[in-house]
């Protein structure tokens, strides 16, 4: 028997008294001093030596510390667990759906949550077992879920001191999870301020009771009374219960002691008593005399029970078990329910054992088992629709249990004998009503036929069906089954199977074709949303169309139907796919970007007109696309008269000469080379030019060449060399260079690689950006040459390989001119000199030299290239060019491309001066009059002087300078016409228009505009000014529509929730109904007015959409929460994320108290009324799970150490410290010298060097 000693709040503080100094006279101090000595510890106490090796009995030394200990086995990480859920207890006891309906969702839905793996059986008794695989904490969590969401659930409470309800929780409520976790069920404990200490339990039966018994365990470990552990074997606890809990509750009110007796379905002998010591001895000795007695005079008898009956001498939660044991004080031992034994085991007093065996036999027997006969296929017509016919049975009589089994002819019942009979009896009359009445019939068709049977959606077999009142089950595919069964009245059986043959008779006389027709022309064939494909469907109804699936990429189209009709329609196909044959004819035009917008007119006018005067399709290619080929598609004749309309048009805007070269057709491809590359470089290097090579195998040796006259000559020029070598003997090699090399490689403006060309007349080209291997060079030529530029290629490639580091001295002052705008400098001299490393000193530093890494040849050239930068900045100058600054953007350009030009055609720098504004200029000096001075008189300004905003700043060399102010004023009068051409159309009538238009200026208020330039382009201009000024007035229109404004009233609370997070929710109105929307402003006298401006209906609707969102808020309620203000910051978490996490899940939001508010505990929860209480009691768990810790933390303020001067004041009321002292230590009893404290060497500081110990045989090597 053991016992706890219990400290007492007086006996604490009695202590604590003892250990204060007390005030007195020297024997008082002689005393203490003795004590304190008596105190010390000693040396072995503080200092305990490492331990020693023993002898073993076999002689061998064996260590006995934690490094020898035995290395426990290491535990599989998954584990299985089985769980079975009772009949009674299911959730979902649908028998005829096992495996399907929402028990087989929610499984699913567990094992995608926890990760664990379950799989499902049904017992015989109806049972549902679940083994459940998986790591331990999945299984866990897996197990709670099943039960919470599979099986019923049923409360208990209990009551446990209030002062333990936190160490049921636990820290941070990790205890409680755990809890929750092991039994499976929902604990709630009541809060701090809840006078109540029945913790509230709920989940299945034996879930509660093993909760039950960790929380009794919990609270007993935690009281401080006393308490024992009596072990008892498992046989006995139910006598020392007795029936229903009443011998222990009596022995319990008897002694005052608590008496924790593990339920029975938790494995363990030991049973808990709590209480005063008088109590729990007093308790300890009526178990143990209980347990000494049944012992002695119990005996056990065994008798056979079937499997399938032991559940009914068990009874209903038990409780038959505890009427036998209160009748006649036997107890009744069942096997678990996973055993296949069926031995039931008696134990008691041998004169009680005959009537208690009775008992058992009487309750197994109380129930019997019966079947009726029934054909399989009636069960589904017994059951009814939705198992309403079944279910009017089982309500009357809901301890009958019946079974289908599917394949067999039989029904079974099992319950009370006298309701089994009635039951037996209804449903043999059901029986021999569907038999009368009801007819089955079964046809076979062949697997093929069944879909077409059914229909689209199941339209044939659903009008089958309802016509005839029959059940019609066709097989599923993967069945593969012939056999088509019909139930219903015997009438309507016969006629849905002679409408069923007839079917299938004529779709055996069916014709399925297939036509092959290209997958370009489905679409065409379909037409927009069907239409055209429905007119085809329509003249031949009995044909079947079936197009494939774009995704597949065939060509198959299928016909099924009577053999004539389908004919028919594959001819009329045919014919219709000829046709598109004909018209999809497709030629391709180079057109110079810059025309495609003339070639399109204004509004799309000139290109709808070509197609609509020639019949044919023309794409253009997207604006931001590189190519130049627009496509034309239609018929061959038509697409070549579109081709000449489009090149006349580009012809007529531009210098365009079109040249036609003889080359014979068997070199076209060699010319053009793989994938174009010889063809591309000849027009690349040629300014753009379009050479057009004839359809292969037509036959055509010319070859058409368009574009500029000067470069048409140089193209034909290089594209009859190529040919004459092509002829003679053509030779071709490739070589391979890294990509940065290539632009050294070619040179500035093509230098190098020109003179690789001339010295050899080789022909070299190089990769663009589309083709997928950057490094290959191609050589084409004669052998010799091919071989002279190989040699040269391969020499200049091999110097570039051979990298070296040079240095070079730049004046720190032009060190920021190569490092700013992020090294673009840097950056164009890597890409122009074979990617060359150029490193500055870093900033601050005063060093003049700059290091170029590299190959040796990119070296000297980048470091060439950056001495003539030096010399330019060195005679950099600044020149000013005045201009009117209503021009400057004009001579900018679109995104600054003009200037931009002009800036890297000069090498200067240019600077625009700041817009003058207008509406911050100062009001002109007052005139003194009658002579007054004025202090501030400002010197007068020169009236011919220009004006900053006029002034633009050009830096870099003089001659270059003075080029740039050239362009700028040029460039600035070729753009004031440009300007007027543009205002004048939108035609672009630059390229053929010179006229100058002159605007009024605002004051003159004059609605005329002069235009002067050449007679006959005046007419034009003055046409296109017209069209502009009908553009500018319908724009003007369409802003006074956009200006429609609205004005709704919204509570100011709701203004955050309609702008949301970030202006989440307001952006998405703005941008779906295409308004500005305008909240006040704070200093606005309305703040409920919210104003939305953009066309009217767009703004209704956004103001609905507002509404809307105002209606929800206005729908919430709003409940106040009392919260602990001490854990407010808990909840709200690190930068909010745990209350918005909170907010997100639940819905809903929480208001805390603002500072200085009357309750600072009082909160306030908005939501929608059917989330219910749900939030508030997360909110409220979350309270307690943190005012655990905060009352902990609180509980330890008086007993940790001050911060600050208190702390101080207390060192010195102890006065000096004497460091650490102990008792009977080495240097005190022998011979050993005490260490040295203050050495160094003994007591090294942290981070401090350690002067080694001088030895004889010279320093310690490591």
């Amino acid at each position: 028997m053991s016992s706890v000693a219990v400290l007492t709040q007086e006996s604490f503080n009695e202590h604590r008294s003892g250990l204060r100094p007390e005030k007195g006279g020297g024997e008082s101090a002689g005393a203490a001093a003795g004590e304190e000595e008596e105190a010390l510890p000693t040396y072995k106490d503080a200092f305990p030596p490492l331990p020693e090796k023993a002898a073993s009995p076999e002689g061998t030394q064996e260590t006995t510390n934690a490094w020898t200990s035995k290395i426990r086995p290491l535990k599989a990480s998954v584990i299985t667990q089985v769980f079975h859920v009772p009949l009674e207890e299911r959730k979902y006891k649908d028998l005829n759906q096992f495996g399907e309906g929402d028990q087989a969702k929610v499984c699913v839905d567990i094992m995608h949550k926890t990760g664990a793996h379950l799989e499902l059986s049904l017992a015989k008794d109806q049972g549902l077992s679940i083994m459940v695989s998986g790591k331990l904490d999945a299984v866990m969590k897996a197990r709670k879920e099943i039960v919470s969401r599979l099986q019923t659930q049923a409360s208990a409470t209990v009551g446990i001191p209030k002062e333990h309800h936190r160490f049921v929780i636990g820290k941070n409520g990790e205890k409680l999870q755990e809890l929750e976790l092991k039994t499976a069920t929902k604990i709630q404990i009541p809060r701090p301020d809840d006078p109540s200490n029945q913790i509230k339990i709920s989940g299945t039966k034996e879930g509660l009771e093993k909760a039950k018994h960790e929380i009794l365990l919990i609270s007993a470990e935690q009281d401080k009374r006393a308490v024992e552990r009596v072990n008892i074997d498992k046989v006995y606890h139910p006598f020392i219960t007795g029936a229903y809990n009443k011998l222990v509750g009596e022995m319990m009110q008897e002694t005052g002691a608590r008496v924790n007796v593990p339920p029975p379905s938790v494995n363990k002998t030991e049973i808990v008593i709590t209480g005063e010591k008088e109590q729990v001895a007093l308790a300890v000795t009526m178990i143990k005399k209980v347990y000494e007695e049944k012992k002695k005079n119990a005996t056990t008898i065994a008798v056979e029970v079937k499997k399938s009956q032991h559940k009914y001498v068990i009874g209903p939660k038990g409780n038959t078990l505890q009427e036998i044991l209160e009748k006649t004080g036997v107890s009744v031992e069942i096997p678990p329910s996973d055993s296949s034994s069926e031995t039931v085991i008696l134990r008691g007093e041998p004169d009680r054992l005959g009537q208690a065996l009775t008992e058992v036999y009487a309750k197994a027997n109380s129930y019997t088992v019966s079947s009726v006969s029934a054909p399989s296929w009636l069960h589904r017509f017994i059951i009814g629709k939705k198992g309403q016919n079944l279910a009017k049975i089982t309500q009357q009589m809901p301890k009958v249990h019946i079974e289908f089994t599917e394949g067999e002819d039989k029904i079974t019942l099992e319950g009370p004998t006298k309701d089994v009979q009635m039951v037996q009896g209804q449903i043999e009359v059901i029986v021999t009503d569907l038999v009368n009445r009801m007819d089955f019939t079964e046809i076979s068709v062949d697997p093929k036929f069944h879909r077409h049977l059914i229909g689209k959606g199941g339209v044939n077999i659903n009008r089958i069906k309802e016509l005839h009142k029959v059940s019609v089950r066709i097989p599923p595919d993967n069945e593969k089954s012939t056999v088509i069964r019909i139930e219903g009245d015997p009438q309507g059986v016969q006629e849905a199977k002679k409408e069923l043959l007839e079917l299938t008779s004529r779709m055996e006389n069916e014709r399925t074709k297939d036509m092959i027709i290209e997958q370009r022309f489905h679409r065409a064939i379909i037409g927009q949303k069907g239409e055209k494909i429905k007119e085809v469907r329509d003249k031949f109804p009995e044909v079947i169309i079936n197009f494939p699936d774009p995704a597949q990429k065939s060509d198959i189209v299928q016909l099924r139907g009577p053999r004539n009709e389908v004919e028919k329609c594959s001819k009329f196909m045919q014919k219709i796919v000829a046709e598109m044959t004909e018209n999809s004819f497709s030629l391709s035009v180079p057109i110079f970007k810059q025309f495609h917008r003339n070639i399109i007119g204004k509004g799309g006018s000139n290109i709808k007109k070509i197609r609509e005067e020639t019949s044919t399709k023309i794409d253009l290619p997207a604006e931001n696309s590189n190519s130049e080929m627009i496509v034309i598609t239609g018929k061959k004749a038509n697409c070549e008269l579109a081709r000449t309309r489009i090149l006349a048009i580009q012809k007529e805007l531009a210098n365009i000469s079109e040249m036609e070269v003889s080359i014979p057709s068997k070199l076209h491809n060699s010319l053009i080379g793989s994938k174009g590359r010889f063809v591309r470089s000849i027009m690349e290097e040629c300014g753009g030019v379009h050479i057009h090579f004839p359809t292969e195998g037509s036959g055509i040796d010319k070859v058409t060449i368009r574009g500029p006259a000067e470069e048409v000559e140089k193209a034909k020029q290089q594209l009859l060399a190529l040919a004459e070598e092509k002829q003679t003997k053509s030779h071709t090699a490739e070589l391979r260079a890294k990509p940065e090399y290539h632009k050294f490689l070619i040179g500035k403006g093509g230098s190098n690689i020109r003179k690789v060309r001339d010295s050899t007349g080789a022909r070299i080209i190089f990769p663009t950006a589309e083709d997928q291997d950057q490094e290959l060079i191609t050589v084409v030529g004669t052998e010799e040459a091919v071989r002279d530029a190989q040699k040269e290629l391969e020499e200049l490639i091999k110097s570039l390989d051979n990298v070296v580091e040079e240095n070079m001295i730049v004046d720190p002052k032009h060190h920021r001119y190569f490092v700013a705008r992020r090294g673009q400098v840097l950056r164009d001299l890597a890409d122009e000199y074979g990617g060359v490393m150029v490193s500055f000193p870093r900033t601050g530093t005063q060093s003049e030299s700059v290091t170029l890494k590299g190959a040796k040849d990119c070296v000297e050239a980048a470091k060439k290239r950056m001495l003539e930068i030096v010399d330019d900045l060195d005679a950099q100058v600044t020149v000013e060019c005045v201009i009117t600054q209503k021009f400057h953007r004009s001579i900018m350009g679109p995104k600054g491309s003009r200037i931009q030009q002009i800036t890297r055609d000069h090498n200067v720098q240019i600077k625009f001066p700041e817009r003058e504004d207008l509406q911050s200029k100062t009001p002109e000096e007052p005139i003194q009059v009658n002579g007054e001075a004025n202090e501030d008189v400002k010197e007068p300004v020169d009236p011919n002087a220009p004006r900053k905003c006029d002034v633009i700043v050009i830096s870099g060399r003089k001659e270059r300078c003075e080029a740039a102010v050239e362009a700028l004023k040029v460039g600035g009068y070729a753009q004031c016409v440009f300007l007027a051409s543009c205002f004048a159309s939108n035609h672009n009538f630059a390229f053929f228009l010179q006229v100058n238009i002159q605007v009024p200026a605002p004051e003159q208020q004059s609605d005329k505009i002069s235009i002067s330039g050449l007679a006959n382009h005046l007419d034009r201009a003055k046409e296109g000014l017209l069209d502009r000024v009908k553009e500018l007035q319908a724009d003007q229109e369409d802003r006074a529509l956009r200006s429609y404004k609205l004005t709704i009233t919204v509570d100011p609370k709701y203004h955050p929730k309609i702008i949301g997070r970030k202006g989440a929710i307001i952006t998405t109105i703005r941008t779906e109904h295409d308004v500005n929307i305008q909240f006040p402003d704070k200093t606005d006298e309305n703040q409920d007015q919210i104003t939305i401006t953009g066309y009217e209906h767009k703004a209704i609707a956004a103001r609905d959409a507002i509404q809307a969102i105002v209606g929800e808020l206005e729908e919430m309620i709003s409940e106040d929460i009392t919260l602990d203000s001490r854990v407010h910051a808990r909840i709200i978490g690190a930068r909010g994320k745990g209350i918005r996490k909170i907010m997100d899940e639940f819905k809903v939001d929480l208001r805390f108290p603002q500072r200085g508010s009357a309750d600072p505990n009082l909160g306030t929860v908005p939501g929608r009324p059917e989330l219910g209480d749900e939030p508030i009691d997360h909110f409220l768990t979350r309270e307690e799970e943190f005012l655990g810790d905060v009352v902990e933390n609180e509980s330890k303020m008086p007993y940790q150490r001050p911060h600050g001067g208190s702390a101080s004041a207390m060192d010195e009321q102890r006065g000096p410290s004497k460091g650490f002292v102990v008792r009977e230590a080495p240097w005190t009893t022998g011979n050993e010298k005490a260490p040295d404290m203050s050495s160094s060497e003994d007591f090294p500081s942290f981070g401090a060097p350690v002067a080694a110990k001088a030895s004889p045989w010279g320093p310690k090597r490591f």
